[in-house]
C-alpha cells in the first residue's frame, strides 16, 4: 500500500465552521463545524477523489517535487 500525502487548507468561515481545499486535487473541497470534523472529511473527499480518478483510468496528481513558499507582500489602503 502507497502512501499519498496532500496539503489541506482550512479557511473559518463568517458564519461558522471550516471550508477545506486540496490545492494539489482541483476542485476537491468539503466542510467540517470544528477544526477536527474539516480535517476528517477533507481525509474522506480525498479518499472518494483518487477512488474516482483510479475508476476513470485517470492520472493521480502527487505533491512530489512541489516546493511551497509563502510570500509577504505589503499593500497600500
Amino acid at each position: 500500500m502507497k502512501h499519498l500525502q496532500y496539503r489541506i487548507l482550512l479557511r473559518q468561515e463568517p458564519e461558522g465552521g471550516y471550508t477545506v481545499t486540496v490545492p494539489t486535487l482541483p476542485g476537491c473541497v468539503t466542510f467540517g463545524e470544528t477544526v477536527d470534523e474539516a480535517i476528517a472529511m477533507a481525509r474522506e473527499a480525498v479518499e472518494v477523489y483518487i477512488e474516482e480518478l483510479r475508476e476513470k483510468g485517470e492520472e493521480v496528481p502527487t505533491e512530489e517535487g512541489l516546493l511551497e513558499y509563502r510570500l509577504t507582500v505589503e499593500v497600500r489602503r
